[in-house]
């Protein structure tokens, strides 16, 4: 599902009356999330699942192309785990 998708379909389901509207919500409803990430706090849907913002360690990898060694840095991302009623769902 793409962006677009996604906002044709919220627009329908909420009974918007314009696709502004429905990605307005949609650009607020991701931005109220990526900001609490942002600020270290976990967000938690129920019957959804959580995100959490995690860090990974610096670590040693090799170029594909080349098998040279090299250093991957450490970084932080997001990490996605789906509610027991999510996983019963698909």
């Amino acid at each position: 599902m793409t962006k677009a998708e996604l906002i044709k379909q919220l627009k329908e389901e909420a009974g918007l009356t314009s696709l502004a509207q429905a990605e307005n919500v949609q650009n607020v409803l991701f931005s109220i999330i990526s900001n609490a990430l942002k600020h270290g706090d976990d967000v938690s849907v129920s019957g959804f699942g959580t995100f959490k913002k995690v860090k990974r360690s610096a670590r040693k990898g090799r170029n594909p192309r080349t098998g040279a060694e090299i250093q991957i840095p450490a970084s932080t991302t997001v990490k996605f785990s789906p509610s027991k009623t999510l996983k019963e769902n698909l």
